[in-house]
């Protein structure tokens, strides 16, 4: 065989396998997902543009959130990462609706702003008799408010679901290791939050 044909071939199977190696991947990331969550990814697919969450009641906290420390012992354990920048919805406090989360999470990209994750978020109150669960996850915390985009007495439970952004942590992680906030003045390098007393 001439040195020519080996080169043709051996670039036939680095594209090959390159191929194989993207869609196993691909796979992979897809099958992460329950029915349950592609059906809330779906819902909220309509996100990706963060005007139409502003005008379905969410709105910014403006910062984004990165965690360069580990939490330390008396705090949420947070692996180090990025969180984003938070979009709430104040009308959905107090409501657990798969659909419905009560926290948008989106991640600045060259200018813009690209959708990573919902979060669950339910105040620490005398009605919240347990800790939440769902999709057969426990939430974090009960946790301080998050210092200084929230104040620290709002004390709460809150579960991160990572549907747009693949995250290294986990899907159910708090923080992602791939979330990169920029250098800007409303990027904020936060400490873990404390952990409370359950009620």
């Amino acid at each position: 065989m001439s040195t020519a044909s080996c080169r043709v071939g051996i670039t036939a199977l680095t594209l090959a396998l390159s191929f194989l190696t993207s869609t196993h991947a691909a796979a992979q990331k897809n099958n992460e997902l329950t029915p349950e969550l592609q059906k809330v990814r779906e819902a909220l697919e309509k996100y990706q543009d963060p005007i139409v969450a502003v005008h379905d009641g969410y709105f910014s906290t403006v910062g984004c959130v990165e965690y360069p420390k580990p939490g330390a012992p008396g705090q949420v354990p947070y692996p180090r990462g990025g969180m984003g920048v938070h979009f709430f919805n104040g009308t959905l406090m107090g409501k657990l609706d798969p659909l419905k989360p009560q926290v948008l999470v989106y991640e600045p990209v060259g200018g813009k702003l690209r959708l990573m994750a919902a979060e669950y978020f339910v105040p620490l109150s005398p009605e919240v008799k347990a800790r939440p669960q769902l999709f057969g996850r426990p939430f974090d915390g009960p946790m301080e408010g998050h210092h200084p985009l929230m104040p620290q007495e709002l004390k709460h439970y809150d579960l991160h679901v990572w549907l747009w952004k693949k995250n290294p942590a986990g899907l159910f992680a708090p923080t992602n290791p791939d979330v990169k906030c920029p250098k800007a003045a409303y990027t904020f390098q936060e400490v873990a939050p404390r952990l409370v007393p359950e009620k």
